[in-house]
């Protein structure tokens, strides 16, 4: 919204500098962008003195004049203005001057005769409408002077960045009201009167020409029109120009431009028809009923949904309600008969029609945010007395004003001690009422403590006591407003165990040279077959999306594990070919229609390419199942997670993982997840060429398994003592199943401080199917050294347990 300092003048007395009023009305909630200089274009236009005139010598409508710019020596410039002569005083534009129009001013020859500037008339210089000759600036000028200091042109624009919430301020008496809620003494606005001139108005009334019915009430509550006849269409008066450029506006004709200032003045939207062109001299306010084509103001056709409110008459759409007139009832040159509507749309209505056809005007913008019910008749009847004077029109009598479902006034009760409460602030009753009086609030103080307020009908943002402690807060200020703080424990609230958690693994893995991704939430439907997913598979129970951003986005994930293999994708398309990458995320599984998916939260990893980085001295070989076992050992260990064990996969529980290549991960009976190397086919099926390698792990129940706290155990006094077995078993039977037993027999054993596996070998001359496994035990006190005779039965037991438990052997 822009409005220029001297057209708010004209309502409401204010002597404050331009930047105050601009950081007062910025603090009571009407920010201001910007401040322009309305006349800063005259920055390099002078005042000039006439010195000598004489005829061009290569024209005859041209003169060659000498003047005094206030420069050391005078200015040859050509003029074609018959009104110049010399000792007159002018406006003179120098060489660098821009004028409106981007008319750039330079040294130039004209007919061979050089021209130093421009001799300007009042109309080049937008400060007078005369265009017939140089602008006669009368005696007693000091030549040299800038035009605008020697005439007192002094003008500043605002512009206001309004929150949807103030249609009000949509108009320069809006703004007016705000700038008199803190000017002293506190100033009201004043209005323009409007007075229809009597000897314009015709004998017959409006009723006798014009019908309006309104068959759609709740979307135009209230329609008020005017007519005019013997307009005389043509350009507007110049101080009507200059306002609307002021601000912004291109002028169009007088009845149009008429229509344009009230709307800035008032904030309320008006329409011009041709009423010669409206059919049967009705207008009818109903929805558009059918899907119709109609052809605008700006010539372009627009398909109406059927809901759209129009305007028509006998037969047929003149206009698209509150957002723009049609073809068919535009004025033009020749129209001598005008009716004025100022009407009262619903915004949702309005802002509807706006948005589907593709629409911004500005009586849309004005319209969808909230117009003035009451505020119709005013705007209509100030718009037919300008236009009864600028076109020599007349007026018929009587006016139209249908407003079937009237209005009921707004009126709120406002507790002084809620208000103080809701604010921190002691505002008396009266102090209350003083400030919103200020913005024309109507105050009656019905209790000690209460106030009853009625609302004005401008102000459709004010419904509710809430409402009017914001007031109070914005026009008092909400700098004076002391800063408080809730008075709460210093002590704050602990954070969820999960975020710790997640803090954990984030600080863990990158240890392990990962780096963390964040995938869409969105995965390919798809996925579940390029994982080889069986039909009964949990995890093809996708969320399907019902407006997904793409095809390749329509499902909600069950999964981390595509978003993965799309990242190491688009890095292997990169030429990025060794990564190691992890994700922490929900999963989302879908239960019955119209629930909400089960959401699981997971952590993934995937490795690829080279196990370490290369140089000179290395060899380059490739991760492997191994390797990524180890990380998940070593997460799980960072989390104090033991006794994890890793157990062959059940056919069918992870198909993307290639067979003999996949493990669970388990500690007693719970299954924390998978790990494993990805099938060749799946890879495939995501457009990978190079091995990789997966796990994924459920974040809540590894929450469950961390220990709540730890316990610290002072360091090792006495040395261990290490022993090693060696046993001869079946390839099928687990490593992890042998360190399981072992673990579960030095439960009762307090001497055994850990055991491990430091060797495996396959092949002769052991017998096919045969696979030796050596395990190293590590024996320790607290109290003493060890020494052989302490352990040896200890061993000798745990060799036999398991001995019998796998139907073991011992190398010969």
């Amino acid at each position: 919204m822009k409005v220029s300092l001297s057209w708010l003048k004209e309502y409401i007395p204010v002597d404050l500098d331009p930047q105050e009023i601009s950081d007062r009305l910025t603090m009571a909630g009407l920010e201001v962008d910007s401040l322009e200089n309305l006349y800063d274009y005259l920055d390099n236009v002078v005042v000039a003195r006439v010195i000598e005139v004489r005829k061009h010598p290569n024209a005859d409508s041209l003169s060659c004049c000498t003047v005094d710019a206030g420069g050391q020596v005078p200015l040859q410039i050509v003029c074609g203005a018959p009104n110049v002569r010399p000792g007159m005083f002018v406006p003179c534009a120098l060489p660098g001057a821009v004028l409106p129009g981007d008319l750039k001013i330079k040294k130039s020859k004209l007919r061979g005769e050089k021209s130093e500037g421009m001799l300007c008339s009042g109309s080049e210089l937008r400060v007078a409408g005369d265009a017939a000759g140089i602008m006669d600036l009368g005696e007693g000028h000091l030549p040299g002077t800038p035009l605008e200091t020697a005439l007192g042109f002094s003008d500043t624009v605002f512009e206001i960045d309004l929150t949807p919430n103030r249609p009000d301020c949509l108009s320069v008496i809006g703004v007016a009201r705000e700038v008199g809620a803190f000017t002293t003494p506190r100033a009201k606005v004043n209005l323009p009167e409007v007075i229809l001139p009597q000897g314009k108005l015709v004998s017959k009334s409006i009723h006798d020409y014009a019908s309006v019915s309104i068959l759609d009430p709740d979307l135009c509550p209230r329609y008020s029109a005017g007519m005019l006849f013997d307009v005389k269409v043509g350009p507007s008066p110049f101080w009507l120009c200059r306002k609307l450029e002021s601000v912004g506006l291109t002028p169009i004709n007088n009845v149009v431009d008429v229509t344009n200032f009230v709307m800035l003045e008032t904030g309320q939207p008006l329409h011009a028809f041709d009423f010669d062109n409206v059919a049967k001299g009705k207008i009818i306010v109903r929805k558009a009923g059918s899907a119709i084509d109609f052809t605008t103001l700006d010539s372009k056709t627009h398909k109406l949904d059927p809901e759209m409110l129009m305007i028509c008459d006998g037969e047929r759409a003149v206009a698209l309600a509150g957002v723009m007139g049609g073809e068919n009832s535009e004025i033009s040159d020749t129209t001598t008969c005008v009716l004025i509507e100022s009407a009262y749309f619903n915004p949702i209505s309005i802002r509807r029609t706006a948005k589907r056809t593709g629409i911004a005007t500005d009586a849309s913008h004005r319209f969808e945010r909230g117009v003035d019910p009451e505020g119709t008749v005013y705007a209509m009847k100030r718009a037919v007395s300008l236009i009864a004077e600028i076109c020599d029109a007349s007026i018929t009598r009587d006016i139209i004003d249908e407003y079937p479902l009237g209005s009921m006034p707004v009126t709120l009760l406002l507790s002084t001690e809620a208000l103080n409460t809701r604010l921190g602030t002691n505002f008396s009753a009266k102090a209350i009422g003083e400030i919103l009086q200020s913005v024309e609030f109507g105050v009656e103080q019905t209790q000690e403590n209460q106030l009853k307020i009625s609302v004005p009908s401008y102000r459709v943002d004010v419904t509710r006591p809430e409402d009017l402690s914001e007031e109070v807060a914005r026009l008092w200020g909400y700098n004076n407003i002391k800063t408080s703080y809730p008075l709460v424990p210093a002590k704050g609230k602990a954070l969820a165990p999960v975020l710790g958690l997640r803090e954990k693994i984030r600080q863990t893995l990158p240890g392990f040279s990962f780096y963390e991704a964040i995938n869409y939430n969105f995965i390919h439907e798809a996925s579940c077959d390029r994982l080889k997913l069986s039909e009964t598979d949990a995890r093809r129970s996708v969320e399907k999306i019902l407006n997904p951003i793409s095809d390749q986005m329509s499902v909600l994930r069950t999964s981390l594990v595509p978003g993965l293999l799309e990242t190491m994708k688009r890095n292997n398309s990169q030429q990025s070919d060794t990564l190691r990458i992890f994700e922490i995320g929900k999963t989302f599984f879908a239960t019955q229609t119209g629930e909400l998916p089960e959401e699981r939260e997971m952590v993934a990893g995937l490795i690829t390419g080279a196990r370490c980085e290369q140089f000179w001295a290395s060899k380059k070989t490739g991760v492997d199942f191994f390797d990524l076992k180890g990380i998940v050992e070593g997460l799980l260990d960072d989390l104090f997670i033991r006794d994890a064990l890793f157990s062959k996969l059940e056919k069918g529980v992870c198909p993307y993982f290639e067979s003999g290549f996949g493990a669970i991960v388990k500690v007693s009976d719970t299954v924390l997840g998978s790990l494993g190397k990805i099938d060749g086919q799946v890879l495939k099926n995501f457009g990978l060429k190079q091995d990789a390698y997966v796990f994924d792990l459920d974040l809540a129940l590894l929450l469950q398994l961390m220990p709540e706290s730890i316990q610290a155990a002072p360091l090792p006094r006495f040395p261990s003592l290490s022993r090693d077995m060696t046993f001869i078993v079946d390839k099928k039977i687990e490593v992890g199943a042998i360190l399981g037993q072992m673990k579960l027999f030095a439960q009762g054993q307090s001497l055994i401080e850990n055991m491990f596996l430091f060797d495996v070998f396959e092949g002769k001359p052991l017998a096919e199917g045969k696979k030796s496994l050596s395990f190293r035990v590590v024996y320790r006190s607290t109290t003493k050294t060890l020494e052989e005779k302490n352990i040896k039965k200890i061993h000798t037991t745990l060799s036999e347990v398991i001995l019998e438990k796998f139907q073991a052997s011992l190398p010969e």
